[in-house]
């Protein structure tokens, strides 16, 4: 690991984070938190996705749509308009509206083909904008004179990294500059986080493998054509799956490369120190172990 006890964590001048795990535990609250009250740079994957590596497809989606109007369309086409993607790292919209949903294009579904499509492009650009860190590590402190870096790693690490694969090469670039922190959740938290996702269903990215079997099995249980699916209740069916599928590859990836904190301990992190004291505790109980 790169810091190997609590004393390495006290005495680092460059302390260094990659925070993973479900959505909606904590990371990006952790990350603002440190950039805002301790001058840490903040790294967001799924920004970075959003902006450099699926910009254009987001865009261009944008413009698909407004030539489906007719008093857009000839604003578009005679440059009186621009359209652009506002993504940020609190909202993230535009790159799940780009990802889409399969099913019924009357229910705001897209075909199941380009979805797979638009998944094969999401992997790549996660794969990229995650290994992208460590050039922003460089960037953070040359440019800007940041010591500390905290990644804000997008929910799907653990589908785009092999994490029985001790040479995954995703992994060894994040070991070999910053500390992995898995946020795990209880049974209480995937059951609220489930709770949310029903109120309302967003894109999610899915390995294929498991894509194709639960999209699969939902045809024959439902008894449906592809293109009569309804697009939420698709995505509704498979979210738990989904939680369940990724819970051990997160907890491979901890055991093998980095830390595991809980989400209740996190949920009290009120200010740096905590943040510091929170990440001693997690390395002293791996070195217990």
């Amino acid at each position: 690991m790169f810091y190997h006890s609590p004393q390495d964590w006290r005495d680092a001048s460059h302390k260094r984070v990659a925070l993973f795990g479900m959505s909606g535990l904590g990371k990006t609250r952790l990350s603002a938190m440190l950039r805002e009250e301790a001058e840490w740079f903040h790294y967001s994957v799924d920004f970075r996705i959003g902006t450099r590596y699926m910009g254009e497809h987001i865009v261009d989606n944008f413009k698909r749509e407004a030539m489906r109007n007719p008093f857009l369309r000839k604003l578009l086409m005679s440059d009186s308009i621009y359209i652009a993607s506002n993504i940020t790292f609190h909202n993230l919209e535009p790159l799940s509206t780009y990802l889409g949903k399969p099913g019924d294009p009357a229910k705001g579904g897209i075909p199941f083909n380009e979805y797979v499509r638009r998944q094969r492009l999401h992997r790549d650009a996660e794969i990229a904008a995650t290994r992208d860190a460590l050039l922003f590590i460089r960037k953070a402190h040359e440019i800007y004179g940041y010591a500390n870096f905290v990644c804000d790693m997008s929910g799907s690490l653990c589908e785009v990294v092999e994490p029985g694969n001790p040479e995954d090469p995703v992994m060894a670039d994040i070991c070999s500059a910053m500390l992995p922190v898995w946020i795990r959740g209880t049974e209480a938290h995937l059951d609220l986080l489930a709770r949310r996702f029903d109120r309302a269903p967003k894109p999610m990215y899915y390995t294929e493998t498991f894509l194709f079997d639960t999209w699969n099995r939902y045809l024959e249980e439902r008894g449906v054509a592809p293109e009569a699916v309804d697009p939420d209740d698709f995505i509704r069916h498979g979210f738990r799956e989904l939680l369940d599928h990724r819970l051990p590859r997160y907890a491979a990836i901890a055991q093998r490369w980095g830390v595991t904190v809980e989400a209740a301990e996190v949920s009290e992190v009120r200010d740096p120190q905590d943040f510091d004291a929170l990440i001693e505790t997690a390395l002293a109980r791996t070195t217990r172990a």
